[in-house]
């Protein structure tokens, strides 16, 4: 694709679950941002079984603006679900996953388009120059976890970058390809390779709304990634073994060494209780941490699709087209064909 040509579309794809509040502000900012920018813009909002008003303001606002979608899943299926959902339904040369929060601002949009358009790269990841907004144990938790992750998985992800970033239409494509049921967007983001630049930006609080995510969800969003993009879990315990078992050997040495040179002891309980207790805890470690991955295989085998759509606008408007076509209507100017403007 020619990306200089003047007609390209951008896509931007913003998972939503209960967010009625946050969509008439986030559609005045993107119009704010890019009206001037983006020669055809796609704003695909994904419905994430919402339980408030949310679904009903969106096709509201679908129906009024031709430029925005929307893409009703049949329940919450997950966050990641549904920004996969997004990417498979969005038709952009260039597409914009990003939360309607507002904490990622439209305005660093433009900055990524000029690097995709003029610089030539695949992809542009936003970096949070500043979590201010965060507490200091969650900004702690995140810096640790990404130097934990880095260290230990195949495929590195750039600190403190998020799901906010621009991805040519090949990345996408490449990304539609990864099956598996287990989502870490962030680390299938980085899988494909291309050429690719982070371009840092402050992050403001959040302007309405709370955040769906909790201490406990961020714990097992952190876990599903190490599992899914690292082996070192389940490799780990090969050397732990291996070291356990030079120590107990080097133990019988001295054990039978005393027995030998001063005759038999007899051993005490406290050392014997010490020894079960922490072989069983470990053994039970390395136990649920094999779990964690023969879980996963077990969801993989089962093939079960990542979500199911209960509604698509742009479904619904063309089979209204059609329908209107059928009975000889203009679908443009609403009116019947060969019937004179007067009439």
């Amino acid at each position: 694709m020619d990306r200089r040509r003047s007609g390209w579309m951008l896509s931007i794809v913003v998972p939503v679950m209960n967010e009625e509040s946050a969509i008439d502000r986030f559609l005045e900012a993107v119009n704010h941002a890019l009206d001037s920018i983006v020669p055809q813009l796609e704003i695909l909002f994904v419905d994430d079984g919402s339980t408030d008003s949310t679904l009903a303001g969106l096709r509201q606002r679908a129906s009024a603006d031709s430029r925005v979608r929307v893409l009703s899943l049949t329940r919450n299926f997950g966050k990641e679900a549904a920004m996969t959902a997004g990417l498979d339904h969005a038709r952009g040369d260039a597409v914009v996953p990003m939360d309607v929060d507002l904490q990622d601002p439209p305005e660093v949009i433009v900055e990524f388009i000029r690097l995709w358009r003029d610089q030539g790269y695949d992809m542009i990841y936003g970096i949070r120059g500043s979590r201010d907004e965060d507490t200091q144990a969650k900004r702690t938790s995140a810096g640790l976890f990404y130097r934990f992750f880095n260290r230990l998985a195949e495929t590195p992800i750039p600190s403190n970058a998020g799901d906010f970033r621009l991805m040519d239409r090949r990345v996408v494509e490449a990304i539609k390809r990864l099956p598996e049921r287990n989502r870490f967007m962030k680390g299938l983001f980085s899988w494909p390779g291309y050429r690719s630049i982070g371009v840092y930006y402050d992050r403001p609080a959040r302007k309405s709304g709370t955040s769906k995510f909790n201490f406990w969800k961020l714990w097992n969003f952190a876990i599903d990634g190490l599992v899914s993009f690292s082996t070192w879990p389940l490799r780990i315990w090969m050397y732990f073994g291996a070291v356990i078992a030079g120590f107990a050997f080097l133990y019988i040495l001295l054990l039978v060494g005393r027995v030998i040179v001063v005759g038999s002891d007899v051993p005490g309980y406290a050392s014997l209780m010490t020894a079960i207790l922490f072989f069983g805890g470990m053994q039970l470690l390395s136990v649920g941490i094999l779990g964690e991955y023969v879980g996963r295989l077990f969801i993989e085998a089962k093939q079960r699709p990542l979500y199911l759509v209960a509604e698509d606008s742009l479904v619904i408007e063309d089979s209204f087209n059609a329908e209107k076509e059928a009975a000889g209507f203009d679908t443009v100017f609403g009116r019947v064909d060969g019937a004179s403007d007067a009439s």
